[in-house]
């Protein structure tokens, strides 16, 4: 019975349609989430060359971040950053673009590797390519 003659108010919130809404929400985000494909890069694929060029410069990157350039005579020429541009320029020949490789430890930090691309590109030198090991391959 109320006292005095009032009738006390009750402050209580109802949660159950609160509750209702959020269960349909976790229910279609179940059903949706298999329809989601999550970062899917698609690369683009190539081929084995046909034929090896006969003159190649390769410029190693080792673990250690150090630089080094072998020529067509397959002489190693250790270079650092400032000179690398200067050096692959110098073993162009006749104004035909040798091709430059790019060989570098799979440990490398990936930021080293696109520096030396960065430079030889700023340098105009447009054939520029990655030495991989085919898989099942032990050759390069």
């Amino acid at each position: 019975m109320a006292r005095n003659g009032k009738r006390r108010l009750l402050a209580e919130m109802n949660v159950v349609p609160y509750i209702d809404v959020m269960l349909v929400l976790v229910v279609i985000l179940m059903v949706a989430a298999p329809y989601v494909n999550p970062s899917i890069v698609d690369l683009p694929k190539v081929n084995k060359a046909t034929r090896t060029p006969d003159k190649v410069v390769e410029v190693i990157i080792s673990p250690d971040g150090k630089l080094q350039i072998r020529d067509t005579a397959k002489k190693l020429t250790p270079v650092d950053f400032p000179q690398l541009v200067s050096t692959v320029e110098s073993m162009q020949t006749d104004g035909a673009q040798v091709p430059v490789v790019i060989a570098a430890d799979k440990t490398v930090a990936y930021e080293k590797v696109i520096d030396v691309m960065r430079n030889l590109q700023k340098a105009n030198i447009t054939r520029i390519g990655l030495s991989l090991q085919l898989e099942g391959s032990g050759a390069k």
